[in-house]
């Protein structure tokens, strides 16, 4: 990464700002053309705010872990000029307290809270339980095809509620919140959300976490919360108030989210390409193979906000102004050939010699719940095509409606044609 001396004006980037839709959409046709131009990309956010996506894969890389380089609102210009209204769509994203919007010994000390939950040994202990609820759904989804004249969406009746179960069993939050809590963090999370409606999501969001935090504490378990509940009631600095509440909602949405759209691409990008899924079938790959193909080729995040330069930096030729908005392009950079080769639009389970993918980050921020994400993954890709060997897209991948807006990267449902069932 080149540091070296200039004006912003000197190195200011010459491609035209690439305006993001708010709706969403696939990436891959965007992220190609703008690759095509460099690593770096202008975009312009919703209301007008400039910022950048770093989407070449190395210097995505070095961006992520680069010590310039902040995720503290403190550090985000047009915040502190007051140009980002309450309303924003992508305001929690940048202000929620917690390790995301944190930098330092402040990070470090959130994410130690947490971090036990995550380890790998700590989701082996889960796989059990993973395999239970998932044999469960399983019998679920069975019965919606039914109901449905054979077409159910996987995407709602398997793929959305393993996820989300697990981590609301985690965090110790009553079942029957999970519907509730899902539509409020969707409503919080996506970039095409109306600002009043933006405002109501975040306010009715927050006050369920606070309900279900007073409840904890009334009545404590062996749960993540009532863990975090303890941390705080200890005092000193260990956990404040609105970090605890901003801690819950990152584990729930980041919890369930990412899991939700891999294993919904991951069953797409099978369909697709069946003689993929013969290797798995025949023992030539594994599905560990299936999930970290699918992490690379189509990312369950697109372009993930936000970090922010605390001097101006040239990255692969280009200026990011101090303050601004940098988005991580986690879509593109799984496609860059410069990285993957000339074939990188291709899903192979049979890859080797490529970069490593950063779909889950790099860095002091790598996700914390990635083993947990890819044991979930794993666990159910594994148990759906062997129940349903023949299982298919009941619409074609044109037919399919995408995610709201240009955050997660997967399709809204997923109408499938279970087949007949394994013998």
């Amino acid at each position: 990464m080149d540091a070296s001396p200039g004006t912003a004006a000197e190195r200011a980037p010459e491609a035209e700002p690439y305006r993001l839709d708010p709706a969403g959409g696939c990436p891959h046709a965007v992220n190609a053309r703008l690759l095509a131009q460099g690593a770096v990309a202008p975009v312009v956010l919703p209301g007008d705010i400039d910022g950048m996506v770093v989407l070449g894969h190395d210097a995505l890389r070095d961006f992520l872990s680069d010590p310039d380089v902040a995720k503290g609102p403190q550090h985000f210009t047009a915040l502190a000029e007051g140009r980002i209204p309450e309303g924003w769509p992508l305001r929690t994203f940048a202000t929620v307290p917690g390790m995301t919007t944190a930098d330092g010994a402040d990070h470090r000390r959130l994410r130690t809270l947490v971090s036990s939950a995550f380890t790998a040994r700590r989701v082996e202990e889960l796989r059990p339980r993973v395999e239970a609820v998932t044999a469960g759904l399983l019998d679920g989804l069975t019965a919606a095809a039914a109901a449905g004249d054979g077409v159910a969406d996987l995407r709602r009746h398997y793929a959305l509620p393993l996820p989300l179960g697990v981590i609301c069993e985690l965090l110790g939050v009553d079942p029957a919140l999970q519907e509730r809590l899902h539509r409020l963090s969707s409503l919080v999370v996506a970039t095409d959300t109306e600002p009043a409606q933006a405002v109501a999501a975040n306010r009715e969001l927050a006050e369920l976490l606070a309900a279900i935090t007073a409840a904890k504490a009334a009545a404590p378990g062996d749960d993540l919360t009532s863990a975090l509940i303890a941390a705080r009631d200890e005092g000193g600095d260990r956990l404040a108030q609105p970090e605890l509440i901003g801690t819950l909602l990152l584990l729930i949405v980041a919890g369930h989210e990412t899991t939700l759209n891999l294993v919904t691409n991951a069953v797409r990008a099978l369909c697709a390409h069946r003689d993929q899924l013969a290797l798995v079938t025949d023992g030539r790959a594994a599905w560990a193979d299936v999930v970290e193909e699918t992490l690379r080729w189509d990312s369950p995040v697109s372009y993930f906000p936000f970090r922010y330069p605390t001097r101006d930096l040239t990255v692969d030729g280009t200026l990011i102004p101090r303050g601004t908005p940098v988005l991580a392009g986690y879509s593109a950079a799984g496609r860059d050939t410069a990285a993957h080769g000339p074939d990188a639009d291709r899903f192979d389970l049979t890859r080797t010699g490529a970069a490593k993918h950063l779909s889950l980050g790099h860095g002091p921020h790598y996700c914390l719940g990635a083993p947990l994400a890819r044991m979930e993954a794993a666990v159910a890709l594994e148990a759906l095509f062997t129940r349903f060997p023949e299982l298919d897209l009941a619409v074609p991948e044109t037919g399919l409606t995408w995610h709201a807006g240009f955050v997660g990267n997967s399709v809204r449902t997923l109408p499938v044609r279970l087949g007949a069932p394994a013998r």
